[in-house]
């Protein structure tokens, strides 16, 4: 059985940022901002660029901050939908 929050690395991250239509905003070294704009107002998230593999805790926190559930954020490209064993949908 897979990884309830599989690790990340920083690109399969911005593929699913990009995916559910963040774009970058800003960054502050090595902080990169990414905004989407959702009904309730704008929404960011913050990644680290200085990190290679993201754990669980640094996921569940750009999931809460881009408003997604976890099958969501995960379901939004091919590869991470494969990671946690759900079905990608275009």
């Amino acid at each position: 059985m897979p990884r309830r929050y599989p690790i990340l690395n920083l690109r399969e991250v911005l593929d699913i940022l990009h995916k559910l239509g963040f774009k970058e905003k800003n960054s502050v070294g090595s902080h990169h901002k990414y905004a989407a704009t959702r009904e309730a107002g704008t929404v960011e998230v913050t990644v680290d660029h200085a990190v290679d593999d993201f754990e669980a805790f640094l996921l569940k926190s750009m999931i809460k901050q881009a408003g997604s559930t976890r099958k969501q954020f995960y379901g939004a490209t091919k590869r991470t939908a494969k990671k946690i064993g759900i079905k990608f949908r275009r």
